[in-house]
């Protein structure tokens, strides 16, 4: 489990391909301290298993679902990521649930300046946009963010300079690919709901992933009062 609080900026100092996945060699500083082999690493806000440690980088498999979900496999030798070791027990929170677990990517499709903040507008799958709200939490390559709008398939957010200079998405300009994390406790609240009332047969109700809850027979009423006081929600 991780914040999505980045601890330091590191570099890919190793790349070997294979045929389905690839292995990276990872340079860091912060992150080095007290790492164990089979730790955890967020690298760009994907989850990685330390397999060995050098005296100041790691080494880590990258296999073919991660390849696939996410934009590690356009990691080049000497190029910048986010770090975050996973958060100890105890630790101090200060971002919100990032599993490290990628839903899809995105693409920045602009930016602008707005006083001291640096706003980027992001494409985001339509899976993903189900999960997104205004002032909703983001990790995006890693990095916690909020929301600061959201379109049909498409959100902002807005960085403070600090993040801007000390994490990837400063740098990267519209084009570039980013990893998506939706907020982790949205997706239980939305799969809770579905499960909730796919079940209920009796009031005839149907509903598919994304879409707003509506009954079978138009005569009859779908979510109303008397459905939710019933079920225990008021």
């Amino acid at each position: 489990m991780f914040t999505g609080i980045v601890e330091e900026l590191g570099e890919i100092s190793g790349r070997q391909q294979f045929r389905d996945s690839i292995v990276l060699i990872i340079k860091g500083e912060k992150v080095m301290s007290g790492l164990k082999e089979g730790d955890s690493v967020a690298v760009n806000g994907v989850c990685l298993t330390v397999a060995k440690i050098f005296p100041a980088a790691f080494y880590a498999d990258v296999m073919p679902e991660t390849l696939r979900k996410t934009n590690l496999h356009e990691l080049k030798n000497g190029e910048k990521v986010n770090l975050e070791r996973a958060l100890p027990v105890g630790g101090r929170f200060g971002g919100h649930f990032v599993s490290g677990h990628i839903d899809g990517t995105g693409k920045i499709l602009a930016e602008k300046k707005e006083g001291n903040a640096l706003l980027k507008k992001i494409s985001a799958p339509a899976g993903v946009m189900s999960y997104i709200i205004p002032k909703g939490s983001i990790a995006i390559d890693g990095i916690s963010l909020t929301v600061v709008e959201a379109e049909e398939d498409s959100f902002s957010v807005s960085l403070i300079p600090h993040t801007a200079k000390f994490t990837t998405l400063g740098y990267k300009k519209p084009g570039d690919k980013v990893n998506l994390e939706a907020d982790l406790l949205g997706k239980y609240v939305q799969k809770f709901c579905l499960n909730f009332f796919k079940g209920d047969q009796g009031n005839n109700l149907s509903v598919e992933q994304g879409s707003t809850l509506w009954p079978d027979d138009p005569e009859k009423e779908g979510i109303t009062y008397n459905l939710l006081k019933k079920k225990g929600f008021l």
